[in-house]
């Protein structure tokens, strides 16, 4: 009787895939999320119109903004997302070719699974094929230091050929040059750069073309008082994190005051006080005051009559800028602030953008830090806009940083595809037919690239081949022409980081999808019943 008695190792409701069911269901949702954002690669890609719960519109071809904004259940399909989210964090661009070529991976392997090899054995050959690529990439990259400011500014426009400002992509990649160069440092003969130093203010209105870079800080508020200066040369600017107000007690007490006499003595007594804050400032020769907390009305009073112009409600990250900007340091009580203490900048002035009245601190000395102002006519305009420019600061960056660069258009891809095949046999074994699917895996670039601009991918891909076959190792797709040309004359770079990390990435993720052979989704009980509610598994594997 015992014998026929089921066993429930897993609560009831609770699904599970095992084997070939399980590979094929996240191979699946792992081509459906590279297929999701496949015809925005290229200049000639598409736009997605992403349209949330709450009736907010994005409208982006930028591969991370598009996964992050749709909502993915399948397991295997988030880890395909954060490929691109890590390629985001890392380099900052590439997030679409990231994600395509993981599937294309992932869909290479498939074919393979079927042949009756084993996952284990795709996934060392798939790993040993993306060290060796990495290895041919060092070999295929050319120099670029700081000093080649007009091969960044190349590499920079590239970055944006495929966004909406592409028209004016030229202006953009020399604030982006500019602004990563301001900021770069030197430290033990490799160059960093910091990009939470660079500040990216959005204000809608203007043309697209009114955008400018700052050298110093924009601060998105007005001065406290209608008195004070609109305009400070030669500024003094003290940075305060403390309250220019009498403060409260910090327990409950009551003060009982019994003739008028001893009412005018108190208030008298608090306004000591809030003078005593603004002597403190104007004796060490403070002209500007940016506070991070509250200044009460009695004290922008006095310090519209001493002409300081003055500032409140900071945010912390602004005030972290106004540091590196203008030298000065942050001072937490008032009373002990000293002249070694006030930072300088050639300029403090306010100006109307917009409608808003915005603080400008400009012409500061050996700044490290800067400010980028993006104008647009509309919001959607001037949010795709600071994705463009995202994208620019993070590939200048990574160029500085790395010091090495690599031609576009498809030429990198299809010049690893072709060395993999050749590295292929040297290794022998079932490996081997795993290193030539991730070389074929490679070609998903190019051929996407050729579908987006209409051109046949069949044709393309053979010119293509040809090419590099001669040793033309810089030929790539020019999708202006439709013809394999180099793209080194093209000017089409970008950093060797941006195909490096897309490689190991999409090899990672796939390897960890690949060895998955049993997938448990559990089934949630509702709160107040005894068995399993309705609905399906977490993660509904569709």
């Amino acid at each position: 009787m015992m014998g026929t008695t089921p066993i429930l190792v897993l609560k009831e409701g609770t699904r599970r895939d095992r084997g070939r069911s399980a590979q094929t269901s996240n191979i699946a949702a792992a081509k459906a999320i590279a297929d999701a954002v496949r015809s925005t690669l290229g200049p000639r890609g598409m736009d997605k119109m992403l349209v949330d719960g709450m009736g907010d519109v994005v409208i982006t071809n930028d591969g991370v903004t598009i996964l992050k904004e749709i909502d993915v259940e399948h397991p295997a399909a988030k880890m395909l997302v954060e490929v691109a989210k890590t390629q985001d964090q890392e380099v900052g661009d590439g997030t679409t070719t990231a994600v395509i070529l993981a599937g294309e991976i992932l869909k290479r392997a498939e074919d393979m699974v079927e042949q009756k090899i084993h996952p284990t054995v795709i996934a060392q050959g798939y790993r040993m094929a993306a060290e060796k690529a990495t290895e041919l990439l060092e070999e295929l990259a050319e120099k670029v230091g700081p000093k080649d400011k007009d091969t960044l500014g190349k590499i920079a426009a590239t970055s944006m050929i495929s966004k909406a400002i592409s028209a004016n992509r030229e202006q953009f990649a020399d604030l982006a040059v500019k602004a990563v160069l301001r900021v770069a440092e030197e430290v033990a003969g490799a160059w960093q750069v910091d990009e939470d130093n660079i500040q990216i203010v959005k204000k809608q209105g203007g043309a697209v073309t009114d955008s400018e870079m700052v050298d110093g800080i924009i601060v998105d508020k007005e001065r406290v008082h209608t008195a004070m200066p609109t305009r400070l040369e030669k500024a003094k600017v003290a940075l305060v994190n403390a309250a220019l107000e009498v403060k409260k007690t910090e327990f409950d007490a009551r003060i009982q005051i019994s003739n008028p006499e001893q009412l005018q003595a108190f208030l008298g007594e608090e306004e000591n006080i809030i003078r005593g804050f603004v002597d403190a400032l104007k004796g060490v020769g403070a002209t500007v005051v940016f506070g991070q907390k509250g200044i009460d009305d009695m004290a922008q009073h006095f310090l519209a009559k001493e002409g300081i112009y003055t500032i409140r409600r900071v945010k912390k990250s602004d005030m972290e800028k106004l540091t590196k900007a203008t030298g000065g340091r942050l001072v937490t009580k008032i009373q002990a602030i000293s002249s070694a203490d006030l930072g300088t900048a050639e300029l403090v002035e306010e100006r109307k953008i917009g409608n808003d009245d915005m603080t400008f601190v400009t012409g500061c000395k050996e700044a490290k830090a800067v400010s980028i102002l993006l104008r647009g006519g509309t919001e959607h305009v001037v949010d795709e806009l600071e994705r463009s420019l995202d994208d620019a600061l993070n590939v200048v960056r990574a160029a500085v940083e790395d010091g090495k660069m690599l031609t576009g258009g498809g030429s990198v891809h299809i010049e690893l595809s072709l060395a993999l095949r050749d590295y292929a046999p040297s290794v022998g074994g079932r490996e081997q037919m795993a290193i030539e699917a991730f070389a074929s895996a490679f070609e998903v670039v190019p051929r996407t690239l050729a579908e987006n601009a209409g051109l046949d991918p069949i044709d393309t891909l053979l010119e293509l081949r040809t090419a590099h076959t001669k040793g033309r190792k810089h030929h790539g797709i020019d999708l202006e022409s439709g013809k394999v040309l180099d793209m080194r004359k093209l000017d089409v770079l970008e950093p060797m980081r941006v195909t490096k990390q897309a490689v190991a990435s999409a090899t990672d993720t796939a390897v960890m999808i690949l060895r998955i052979d049993d997938v448990i989704a559990s089934k949630g009980f509702k709160a107040g019943e005894g068995e399993a509610g309705e609905g399906g598994p977490e993660g509904e594997f569709d």
